[in-house]
């Protein structure tokens, strides 16, 4: 149930027979027509800007205009009073029965409370993590995971169709330097030395003697021969790094997919870009912007700064990315004849249009924040435009313990891998602590205080208010002659007991999450839900507060049946919202604080 939609249906039918009564054009599109919460607690419950988007439409003020609906809304039965506000805003009042009757339905549907059709089965690509298989996930790639795994699960609950990937950036001078860090940890358990000096250009961490190890238990001495000394060094390399390569990547990518089960997070599909370049995908996309008129030859301008990696001083290929809304051209093929990195992204992002996804999320590190533009035109380029990309930027994580930095550096080895931060604090902590801001704002992470027991800690305000939730349900199930008022649904009767205002206030709340799982999905926040969670906790354990200082407002009252069975469905219905809300981040709610 959507109170909000229901609302709005009967505004959207009392503007359609104003259309019909002459009273508004008959061909103005009403779909800027917005219902919303009020601002303020004193300007009513919800407020429509219906007169502020059609006015102009009729030749009317604004105010003129809301005059005439707010004689009809007032004979919508639910509405208690209606009044304008400001320049012709409409601002509705509600009959407590109007509220209350969310309590029966958020019962009803239970977790799939606030599930919508608002993404109309359309499917949607969302791929996150891609990180480079060249060694465990670190905090960053954390943040990462976790935001685009509860974008994908957010987006699932309000109706699209998602798909979950992850790009394999298994080509290019990355992988080579991994194949080449592993050889030498092969040559090590092969009983060889290896100085550090000689590991230090590649990828020196302690996660590839293991590969080292398991290359030798594979291959024995296949890669490796013995020199004038008698001691194993390489054979050539074309006898020896394709092999390593791929299994090395192989062992990589079973480290990254562990990382991230420890996370709850299951990619749906995986895609090699070294098999993209292999099946010829790179050449065959660019054929087609070739085909449009969008590739040539040319010599770009030196850029202002640090050049980028693909800019030369000499005429390259390139994509006319600026008829698309980039900043320059963008070079597709080096003076040498190899692919930039920009043509395999390219074939990519093509490849997964092709499989159906005309809707596509890249969430990606905030480093490549001007990657955005060019590969956004690709998309549209290739696609004509009916095809549309969103680039999720996510900040980074600072990473601390009782306020001071912890260092972290892949390259020297030293980094702090999401598996240690995840059985330190738990994966539930870790999730919905990344969703504690926006995706593209900077992160504190503080060991200490994420694990602490206060309201400070946000994620455990809001477990704590689930179980002290289902605390107390276990105390009626325990106390003699409440068992009934708990295992009985509420009769109409009974919810209407429920008119304290803080009473009230929670199921105003509660009512709200549909539209807040629409608003968050549409805009791609799920931060969104952890905000809401966050305030329906502090309403929740409010309305616990309460009790304490008037033992009339206790949720179990013995001498009186009817109002400890409103309040016990009250109470049932706020825990199973954070439920569902929680499950959208991809946390499991806690029965009882440990």
């Amino acid at each position: 149930m959507n109170l909000f939609n229901e609302v709005k249906i009967e505004i959207t039918d009392i503007l359609k027979k104003l259309q019909e009564d002459s009273l508004l054009p008959a061909g103005i599109s009403l779909d800027a027509v917005d219902l919303m919460p009020a601002r303020e607690k004193g300007h009513g419950d919800m407020a429509t800007n219906a007169a502020m988007v059609l006015a102009a439409k009729t030749g009317k003020k604004p105010r003129e205009l809301a005059e005439i609906l707010v004689e009809r809304i007032k004979n919508i039965a639910s509405v208690k009073s209606v009044e304008i506000a400001g320049p012709g805003f409409i601002n509705l009042s509600f009959s407590t029965s109007f509220w209350q009757k969310i309590i029966p339905a958020i019962l009803k549907e239970k977790t799939h409370y606030g599930d919508s059709s608002v993404g109309k089965n359309q499917k949607i690509n969302v791929e996150y993590v891609s990180a480079n298989p060249t060694g465990p996930m670190h905090v960053g790639h954390g943040r990462g995971a976790v935001y685009g795994d509860a974008l994908a699960l957010l987006l699932g609950k309000a109706g699209f169709q998602v798909t979950k990937e992850y790009y394999i950036n298994d080509a290019g001078a990355q992988v080579d330097k991994l194949a080449w860090a592993a050889a030498y940890r092969y040559l090590q358990a092969l009983g060889e030395a290896v100085s550090e000096e000689t590991i230090a250009g590649f990828y020196p961490g302690d996660y590839l003697i293991p590969v080292g190890e398991a290359l030798k238990v594979k291959y024995g001495d296949k890669f490796a021969q013995k020199n004038a000394q008698g001691q194993y060094e390489l054979k050539p390399q074309e006898e020896w790094l394709p092999q390593i390569r791929q299994f090395t990547i192989e062992r990589m990518l079973d480290l990254i997919k562990e990382d991230l089960r420890h996370l709850g997070i299951v990619h749906d599909v995986f895609t090699s870009e070294r098999k993209l370049t292999e099946q010829n995908s790179i050449q065959e996309t660019l054929d087609i912007l070739d085909r449009k008129g969008l590739i040539y030859t040319g010599v770009l301008e030196a850029p202002k700064g640090k050049a980028p990696e693909d800019w030369e001083p000499r005429p390259q290929t390139l994509f006319k990315s600026t008829e698309f809304g980039d900043d320059v051209d963008r070079a597709i093929k080096k003076s040498d004849g190899s692919w930039t990195y920009f043509a395999p992204d390219i074939a990519y992002h093509y490849d997964k249009i092709k499989r159906g996804h005309n809707l596509l999320v890249d969430v990606l590190g905030a480093d490549h924040g001007g990657y955005a533009k060019r590969i956004q035109a690709a998309v549209k380029a290739l696609t004509d435009g009916s095809a549309k990309l969103e680039i999720k930027l996510c900040q980074m994580v600072n990473l601390m313990r009782g306020g001071d930095p912890v260092k972290m550096s892949k390259r020297k080895g030293t980094i702090i891998t999401v598996r240690e931060v995840v059985d330190e604090v738990g994966s539930g902590v870790f999730r919905f602590i990344m969703l504690t801001r926006k995706n593209d704002a900077m992160l504190d992470f503080d060991f200490e205080k994420v694990t602490e027991q206060s309201k400070d800690n946000p994620v455990f305000y809001v477990q704590y208010a689930h179980a002290r939730a289902k605390s107390v349900l276990r105390t009626a199930h325990e106390e003699q002659g409440v068992a009934w008022a708990f295992s009985e649904s509420p009769t109409h009767e009974q919810l209407a007991l429920l008119t304290h205002p803080a009473e009230l206030d929670i199921l105003r709340l509660m009512a709200s999450f549909p539209r807040i799982v629409e608003a968050a999905a549409t805009a791609y926040e799920p931060h969104r839900i952890a905000f809401y969670l966050h305030e329906l906790a502090a309403e929740f354990h409010s309305l616990w507060n309460l009790g304490n200082g008037d033992v009339t407002l206790r949720f179990i009252q013995k001498d009186s049946v009817d109002i400890t069975a409103a309040r016990l469905a009250l109470v049932r219905a706020c825990a199973t919202v954070i439920a569902s809300g929680l499950a959208v981040l991809g946390v499991e709610p806690l029965e009882e604080m440990r």
